[in-house]
């Protein structure tokens, strides 16, 4: 019966020193996780393919002519051929929002037509539907001024206060005669402006001299 129990013994030491020998040579460690086996340079080299994969798989399409159609049949078509980062500005430079797309037509698009990647912005420059599109071409956003008055003559009273630093005093005057309150500056124009255009603009107030469009100043 010593026999048997020495051997029992025996069997159950051999069976730990083998248990013990197996984790060492998986590499496995005490809490039982098992070491990387794949290469960091391999990890670089797959993310750098999937971000070239991605860029070569980037979406195009064929963005259509819209000069000439309502703003918002453009705006529908554009987005019909996956266009849908689209803007829109007054081509006219007054500054005026095209609240209602119906009410507005297209005189030219940034960028022109042809294949352009679907997340590119498409902007539209607008007139009213009763207005002409500009013959000098599209009139754009404002400038900010910066350190020198600009000559605002002709343009709206929104875009001139739209460019004057905004810590800038402005008062404006109807010099029509009528003494009218200016209520929507888009909709009246700059005759005259103190200080002149070209004069050293410091932190001083401005005065614009306005009248409405279609009026003469």
């Amino acid at each position: 019966m010593r026999i048997i129990r020495v051997s029992a013994a025996t069997a159950l030491l051999l069976a730990a020193l083998t248990a013990c020998g197996s984790t060492a040579d998986t590499g496995t460690d005490v809490a039982g996780s098992t070491a990387p086996s794949t290469p960091r340079a391999s990890l670089a080299g797959t993310g750098e393919a999937a971000e070239e994969s991605s860029a070569s798989t980037k979406s195009t399409a064929s963005l259509p002519d819209m000069v000439g159609k309502g703003l918002q049949s453009a705006q529908d078509e554009a987005q019909a051929v996956g266009f849908y980062f689209l803007t829109s500005h007054d081509a006219l430079g007054r500054g005026r929002n095209q609240i209602l797309d119906r009410g507005w037509k297209v005189c030219s698009q940034t960028p022109e037509p042809g294949t352009h990647p679907t997340d590119t912005e498409v902007d539209f420059g607008t007139v009213k539907l009763e207005e002409s599109c500009p013959e000098g071409g599209d009139q754009g956003e404002p400038e900010e001024a910066g350190s020198t008055m600009p000559d605002f003559t002709g343009k709206s009273v929104k875009v001139a206060r739209q460019a004057l630093d905004g810590s800038t005093s402005i008062m404006v005057d109807d010099v029509s005669g009528q003494d009218r309150m200016v209520l929507v500056e888009s909709h009246w124009q700059v005759c005259s402006t103190d200080p002149a255009a070209g004069a050293e603009l410091d932190g001083q107030p401005v005065t614009i001299g306005a009248v409405k469009f279609g009026e003469s100043c």
